[in-house]
């Protein structure tokens, strides 16, 4: 007599909801764009020479680029400059933060997930994935966590074979 066993696929049979923040993330090159390149000896913006770089300069080379703006450099830069570089940028970057790289990342990764539609979490238990191809940043994790503590009944990190418990609603 021959015994056949079936495979089960338990994590399947779970119901789990697993939710992958890496396809969260926005297409598009991030570049930086530092003001410090702009400034006076590297101390000061002069606002008639800032101008004029303003008016001439190509920013169409920024089309379809995530921008971040900032200045390294140690100088006191007024706030209508960061603003200029914004309204010059906007027509063909696809979006401009005021930061690093490291905050684009994060406003880019924030303004996915409060457009999330979270209803479809509503008494679920969801695993939110925590390794992957993409870096997600750790602002992406707080967030998503963040709007699901208010309806899933569960949130657990990690993989659906192996997770670490978050968040469990108290029925």
């Amino acid at each position: 007599m021959q015994i056949q066993e079936s495979i089960v696929n338990k994590v399947a049979q779970s119901g789990l909801v697993s939710i992958d923040l890496a396809a969260f993330y926005p297409e598009g090159e991030r570049v930086l764009y530092d003001i410090k390149d702009n400034l006076f000896h590297g101390l000061m913006l002069r606002e008639r020479d800032f101008r004029e770089f303003v008016k001439d300069y190509d920013w169409s080379v920024y089309t379809g680029k995530h921008m971040a703006i900032i200045c390294s450099a140690d100088a006191i830069v007024p706030t209508w400059a960061y603003m200029l570089l914004a309204v010059k940028m906007a027509p063909f970057a696809l979006s401009i933060t005021f930061g690093d790289l490291n905050t684009l990342e994060t406003v880019l990764f924030q303004q996915k997930i409060k457009a999330l539609d979270i209803e479809k979490y509503r008494d679920q238990r969801v695993v939110i994935k925590g390794c992957g191809d993409v870096d997600v940043p750790v602002s992406a994790f707080v967030s998503i966590t963040e709007r699901l503590s208010g309806v899933a009944k569960s949130i657990m990190y990690g993989e659906p074979c192996s997770t670490v418990p978050i968040y469990k609603r108290k029925d």
